[in-house]
């Protein structure tokens, strides 16, 4: 199996393959290689060469036989078929019955002209299934979300094709900023690229000035300013968020999970657990882990207990009725500045 990377490449060179088997969560991704071989084989989606379907609406036999079927004027066709949830053991929510030998002929002998698409955005394939192993013989393109690597390699492809260059830690801030959404770090890039104009450099102040901060990162840094002594900045986020009408309870959950992050991450470094262990026994994106890992250095093991005890009993005066909820998160951060 080749990455994702690697066959974007491939199809941006004009090294197209017969038939693609793509899976995996991020639809971004899926999207994109798509999009990459439809410019290569036709030009244009809106090209009458290009037919979608949903095989959860429309028989895998119609798929086929459209694929074998000559394209309109000559030329190449491409052919998607989407949702194709017959590669999984989960039970399909349709009466269609799929003659799946059909699907498995023809990639026996697939038609030159034709690039036929399988698409199964899902995380989990049925491997006992003799047509997802001989789908797997395929060009097979893992959608699955990328580990830290990836991402930052990713992200070097995407302002490189733009013509425009990171500069210093501007990727890290990017990521810092944006998370790991693929798709909305996409449209970041886009609007970095515009500002700085071609050959230009994003710096880290020009991610600060065009990017605005997830609620997760404002939560982030809020924890950073109140834990270093700088109630006032913490504060000013604080009141931010809640012009924005972001629930006092809703962020108080996010700094108990930011606080429960730092904790397990510090008991298990201390255990020797490398950084993408962590990530992947937590359940978190590696770059999480990384930040994490920075972060804890100032915090023992007590004071991070200490914060969730605190933050536990503020959750109790809130539901209870004991304390007004703006109030009670004002003085919790004053709290953490006391303590930190």
């Amino acid at each position: 199996m080749v990455s994702y990377l690697t066959i974007k490449k491939e199809v941006e060179k004009g090294k197209i393959a017969p038939v693609y088997f793509m899976y995996g969560l991020q639809s971004f991704l899926m999207e994109d290689i798509i999009q990459a071989i439809i410019r290569q084989q036709v030009g244009s989606s809106d090209d009458p060469n290009v037919i979608t379907y949903n095989v959860q609406e429309t028989l895998i036999d119609l798929v086929i036989e459209e694929a074998e079927t000559v394209p309109f004027f000559g030329g190449n066709k491409v052919v998607i078929a989407k949702d194709c949830l017959f590669v999984t053991s989960a039970k399909q929510d349709t009466k269609l019955d799929h003659n799946l030998k059909v699907l498995e002929q023809y990639l026996e002998n697939p038609v030159p002209e034709t690039v036929l698409i399988i698409c199964a955005p899902y995380e989990k394939l049925d491997e006992r299934k003799k047509l997802t192993k001989r789908l797997k013989k395929q060009t097979v393109v893992d959608c699955s979300p990328f580990d830290l690597k990836m991402t930052e390699q990713w992200l070097e492809e995407q302002v490189k094709a733009k013509g425009v260059s990171f500069v210093g830690q501007a990727k890290e801030r990017l990521v810092e900023r944006v998370g790991i959404q693929l798709l909305q770090l996409s449209s970041e890039i886009e609007k970095l690229t515009l500002y700085v104009g071609e050959q230009g450099e994003i710096t880290e102040g020009v991610v600060d000035l065009l990017v605005a901060r997830s609620l997760e990162q404002d939560v982030f840094a809020l924890i950073e300013y109140a834990v270093t002594r700088r109630v006032d900045r913490a504060l000013i986020i604080y009141h931010d968020l809640l012009k924005l009408k972001e629930e006092p309870l809703k962020i108080l959950a996010l700094i108990a999970r930011q606080i429960r992050i730092y904790y397990q991450v510090k008991e298990m470094l201390k255990k020797s657990f490398s950084q993408g262990e962590i990530a992947s026994q937590l359940k978190l994106h590696p770059y999480v882990v990384k930040l994490a890992s920075k972060q804890i250095r100032r915090f023992t093991e007590g004071f991070l207990l200490q914060m969730l005890e605190a933050i536990a009993d503020v959750d109790y005066a809130i539901k209870t009725g004991k304390m007004d909820k703006v109030l009670a998160v004002e003085l919790l951060l004053m709290k953490f500045s006391e303590d930190g």
